[in-house]
């Protein structure tokens, strides 16, 4: 946990954090922070800077354990990045992996679709509740040390999906979708024919399996250039880390 994130109404009532709160423990046992010291915190999808502990509730007392902080704000927090990824439901056991990286890496929205080639049952997981990937987009975002969490959806279909961005589709963006079976050019190819630099990109990988023809006709359809990043076939999360990676980097946002 490399920064303690608050809801805005937590800074705003100045609430103490409860003993058993995870935060809360993570500060005393793990930061070991005491009465005076500081650590880094910040608003989610907020502001962020430092929190500053003015008490820590005594023993034997209603509130013994809680922590009595003070929040300075010192920044806006790590804005998102410009890339949007569309990502094939995989393994519900890759899926944390995923969600975390993606958030780690600071990727605006994270889209879930059911793919034609991917199992059916992965939808039906207790982690592709909307609930559960928040938890694990939350979780990448502390680990990033950022207040921003990356927007989250869920569709049952790359159809479905693909509507959503002919509803919501920002004008001039580049559209991405990795095919290690038949692409048409090489991902690092295309990026340096077409800078991104400044620009917003929507990003696509398949499930496990990868796409059908039918679904890399429909990507088509959408404006989707069918790139690939080499013969060796990845994980679904592998694939979406590095390429998200290569992305960025072609976008100067990890420099």
């Amino acid at each position: 946990m490399n920064i303690c994130l608050f809801e805005e109404r937590e800074i705003i009532d100045a609430l103490p954090l409860p003993a058993n709160d995870e935060r809360a423990l993570h500060i005393k046992k793990i930061l070991k922070k005491k009465v005076g010291e500081n650590f880094a915190a910040g608003i989610i999808d907020g502001k962020a800077g430092l929190a500053t502990i003015t008490k820590i509730g005594e023993e034997g007392k209603p509130d013994e354990g809680a922590i009595y902080f003070s929040f300075e704000e010192r920044s806006d927090g790590k804005k998102l990045f410009p890339l949007e990824m569309i990502i094939g439901f995989p393994r519900p056991i890759q899926l944390k992996r995923l969600l975390r990286d993606m958030a780690a890496l600071g990727v605006r929205s994270v889209h879930l679709a059911g793919t034609e080639l991917g199992e059916k049952s992965y939808l039906e997981s207790s982690l592709a509740q909307e609930s559960q990937v928040r938890k694990m987009l939350y979780e990448g975002t502390v680990q990033a040390g950022g207040t921003h969490i990356p927007k989250n959806f869920i569709y049952p279909s790359l159809c479905e999906c693909l509507e959503n961005f002919s509803r919501t589709q920002n004008k001039g963006q580049i559209k991405i979708a990795l095919d290690n079976v038949n692409p048409k050019s090489a991902l690092t190819n295309f990026l340096n024919e077409n800078p991104v630099e400044g620009k917003s990109v929507v990003a696509a990988i398949g499930s496990e399996r990868g796409w059908t023809n039918d679904e890399r006709e429909l990507l088509e359809s959408r404006g989707f250039a069918r790139l690939g990043m080499g013969e060796r076939i990845m994980r679904t999360e592998t694939a979406a880390t590095v390429a998200a990676s290569i992305i960025l980097a072609q976008m100067k946002c990890l420099e």
